[in-house]
């Protein structure tokens, strides 16, 4: 006799990540307690804010539990930090400058419960200041150790996919996620701190032949960005952000790409690296540049150690996993002439390279 079908997860505590977010915390908060799936709790996981982010949970929110962490190592540890805490098999990660819609917490559970493989489940993120515009909708992972994309600065309207899609990976906006599963894999690795840290998960996750699912009419605004790092509405390319990815790409693919797939594809891999190298120089941030590079080498002897935990978790192979293209492009790079030009001629060599070495790897 068949059991009857489930028609909950059970209880779901969200936790919400927050390093100097005092004015992302109230509309991120009243958010969560409008959702028409309740939540059992809300945790804030605080990274030593120096803002007053604390004082006001404490005055103003006194029924949200805090955790207040000696010191900012980035959202990694706070995140891992919240797993260790929450006993619930199921727990909703959100940044600090995520709105979710009121009912997206009960369809990314409505998701999860007709996908039973499924262990981190995200809704459709969109700019707070163009809620009719996506800004993150999972993507896959692109060879050269990105996120491809999907939907990037596209008019909902015209988005491609309807319902619940399966993706490549999630972007750490706001996720529902199994938290046995991720504590199993090592949790968020606090060695990247910010930039990549959710495309490594994602990329573990698949590997060890786990899904990932993107809700598309489960939407949550965002609203800010962390400040010095995203290149969301700025002038300038941060120098953080530039030592971030110079240093954390390689972290990733040392980490997660066979020895086979790093030697076939290492054309590529070079190609891509000049064109970022130049890009930098252009931008007044190769000191940031040079400063990653450095970091990632000095860091190498703990990578290779992570890799091989990480290989041995392996059930995909990489021509199964990763792909050769798009190239996700910023819109503040893409100004047209010359520059988009040389962009969509390196977007076609990547995807070309893939397509030569793919089923070798």
């Amino acid at each position: 006799m068949k059991s009857a079908p489930r028609t909950t997860l059970g209880p779901i505590r969200a936790v919400v990540c927050n390093y100097n977010g005092r004015e992302h915390l109230p509309p991120c908060l009243a958010a969560l307690r409008a959702q028409t799936r309740k939540l059992a709790e809300i945790l804030v996981v605080d990274n030593a804010s120096e803002d007053g982010s604390r004082e006001l949970l404490a005055r103003e929110q006194p029924d949200v539990r805090v955790e207040a962490l000696e010191r900012n190592d980035g959202p990694c540890p706070a995140r891992n930090r919240a797993l260790e805490l929450v006993g619930d098999e199921w727990v909703l990660l959100v940044d600090n400058d995520a709105v979710l819609a009121p009912d997206a917490l009960e369809k990314l559970e409505r998701a999860a419960l007709a996908h039973p493989d499924a262990v981190v489940i995200q809704p459709r993120s969109v700019f707070d200041a163009q809620p009719d515009v996506v800004h993150y909708d999972g993507g896959s992972l692109h060879y050269c150790g990105l996120f491809s994309l999907r939907n990037f600065h596209v008019p909902i309207a015209r988005a491609a996919g309807s319902g619940t899609i399966e993706v490549g990976g999630a972007i750490a906006v706001a996720l529902l996620v199994k938290r046995s599963v991720l504590r199993e894999l090592g949790g968020f690795d606090a060695a990247y701190f910010v930039l990549f840290e959710d495309l490594d998960l994602s990329h573990r996750l698949r590997m060890a032949g786990h899904r990932i699912l993107s809700v598309e009419d489960a939407l949550c605004r965002h609203r800010g960005g962390t400040a010095g790092i995203s290149y969301r509405g700025a002038m300038e390319y941060p120098r953080r952000r530039a030592f971030l990815h110079s240093r954390n790409r390689w972290i990733h693919l040392l980490k997660n790409h066979s020895w086979r797939t790093l030697a076939l594809t290492a054309p590529a891999l070079l190609t891509y690296e000049l064109v970022w190298a130049l890009f930098t120089l252009a931008s007044g941030t190769f000191g940031g540049y040079l400063q990653g590079k450095a970091a990632f080498l000095r860091g190498i002897s703990r990578t290779l150690r992570e890799r091989s935990a990480v290989q041995r978790t392996r059930r995909v192979r990489d021509r199964d996993l990763l792909v050769g293209g798009p190239l996700t492009i910023a819109p503040q790079l893409d100004h047209g002439g010359a520059r988009s030009f040389a962009l969509r001629a390196l977007d076609s060599g990547l995807r070309m390279w893939w397509a030569l070495v793919r089923q070798l790897c």
